[in-house]
């Protein structure tokens, strides 16, 4: 299974709290469609069988994309350093 991209990760998890919260504030049928759809994609997405554990896989790709850009931007500020 390929990692899922960032991005795409992002855009679930804000469908999935939207959901929550609106299903919280006023509960419906079209909420509730919208949080079983969001929940199996999260899980699909990350490979998990859980929300809870969609959430943590979720989390572990945002946390490694940050990671990869504070490597990269650290690496950019290395390449430009002027010697005197």
């Amino acid at each position: 299974m390929s990692k899922p991209e960032p991005r795409q990760v992002r855009t679930l998890l804000a469908r999935y709290a939207n959901a929550r919260i609106a299903l919280a504030e006023k509960p419906g049928p079209a909420w509730q469609r919208e949080l079983a759809d969001v929940t199996r994609t999260l899980c699909t997405v990350t490979g998990t069988r859980s929300i809870t554990r969609a959430i943590a896989a979720a989390d572990e790709v945002l946390a490694a994309a940050k990671g990869a850009r504070a490597t990269r931007r650290t690496s950019l500020t290395a390449d430009t350093t002027v010697a005197a």
